[in-house]
């Protein structure tokens, strides 16, 4: 591996760091002390500032108006979009848009490219991917999907129950996972649909409440209800859902560690300066060995999430699965993160759990990093069965 950073990302990188301090930034502030939510209005207008900035779409042809960027030169980017959780917004590199942007180019044919991936690249719509169901669903085991997608002449009947659907409650269109064959294998046996907003037979129960502020497109629970589609929703082909989730989830699961690394990593700018200003004791913090000693750790702990995902991208870049370093990246990045924001809201103290900073909202965001996408004992499985398969026959 050369873990040289390109001049041309570095400079992208920087311009996107200045982009999310000058222009994002203020607004997070502003959202933080006003206690507003983010709107779209809002949101168009930090979307028209990055395009004008051309600053789009990270890793969506230039031809679409993107940057055209690859899996190993979007790390740096994503990490500096990622400082304010605005920031993957703005540029158009956040979850679920940006996994399913890479999925629809894959794998969307001529048609459903010019309907459904040309517009969501360009910003004009959003999308959700709709795959965990509520017990006894599928949830860390996609095998026990139970929704169900039935021939009925050309056309497909479906009908199921969904829920913690990102972007749910904005969504112009879903990318539905069903089973379609239920006497195959379960990795045989699935088919993904992609499904407007408007067809009969999508009722949105309710947004479902979670941890933390509310995300920006909710997270919805869904009833599909005799949901009739016809063969051309098919994405890619039937009985290939789980290939295609496997194609879109290990890169989502590694940007999801690009994004999160930058807001631990302006965390801890945060508590350093907090530290370094604040007295106490005879001197500032930043001069107290327990404080030093969190700062170290932390700086430390980012430094090794990154080449973790750095190695991973550049498997993925080499096209390799990459299972096992993905799992590998998602595991300690999710953790190193938590443990990072726990160490800065305890240098912060009072300020630290106050909503003054941004710090308390990003520690309560951050636990679920470590179950969505593959929860950490799922990820720690994967990795354990790579073990044994290499050292357990006495290898």
């Amino acid at each position: 591996m050369d873990f040289t950073i390109p001049r041309h990302i570095k400079a992208i990188a920087h311009r996107v760091r200045q982009f999310v301090d000058d222009e994002v930034i203020p607004v997070e502030l502003e959202l933080l002390r006003s206690g507003i939510d983010l709107n779209h209005d809002i949101l168009q207008d930090l979307r028209a500032r990055a395009k004008a900035a051309q600053l789009w779409a990270p890793t969506m042809p230039k031809e679409w108006g993107g940057m055209g960027l690859n899996i190993q030169e979007i790390v740096p980017v994503f990490e500096a979009a990622g400082r304010s959780m605005l920031g993957p917004l703005a540029i158009h590199c956040a979850a679920p848009d940006e996994g399913n942007m890479h999925l629809l180019r894959n794998w969307a044919n001529e048609a459903q490219t010019e309907r459904y991936l040309a517009p969501l690249a360009k910003g004009e719509t959003f999308s959700a991917f709709s795959m965990t169901e509520p017990p006894p669903g599928a949830g860390s085991d996609p095998r026990m999907i139970q929704t169900r997608a039935v021939r009925n002449g050309a056309d497909w009947i479906i009908n199921g129950h969904k829920w913690l659907t990102t972007n749910g409650e904005i969504a112009d269109f879903f990318i539905i996972m069903a089973v379609t064959d239920p006497d195959a294998h379960p990795y045989q046996g699935c088919t993904q649909f992609l499904a407007p907003r408007d067809t009969p037979g999508i009722k949105i129960l309710r947004d479902v409440p979670v941890m933390g502020a509310k995300d920006f497109g909710g997270h919805v629970e869904i009833q599909y209800k005799d949901l009739r589609l016809p063969n051309s929703a098919i994405l890619g082909e039937a009985g290939r859902g789980f290939m295609l989730a496997q194609s879109r989830l290990g890169p989502a699961r590694l940007t999801h560690c690009m994004r999160w690394t930058g807001i631990a990593q302006r965390a801890l700018e945060i508590a350093t300066d907090y530290a370094a200003g604040r007295e106490a004791f005879g001197g500032p913090l930043t001069g107290h060995q327990s404080v030093q000693w969190m700062l170290a750790d932390s700086e430390m702990e980012l430094k090794m999430g990154r080449l973790l995902i750095q190695e991973a991208a550049w498997r993925l870049a080499q096209g390799e699965q990459a299972r096992v370093e993905t799992s590998i990246a998602k595991v300690q990045v999710s953790e190193i993160v938590g443990r990072v924001l726990d160490r800065c809201v305890q240098i912060c103290g009072g300020r630290g759990i106050s909503r003054d900073l941004p710090l308390s909202g990003w520690y309560e965001k951050a636990r679920s990093f470590r179950i969505y996408d593959g929860a950490s004992e799922v990820h720690r499985m994967v990795v354990a069965r790579d073990v044994v398969k290499r050292y357990g026959a006495g290898e």
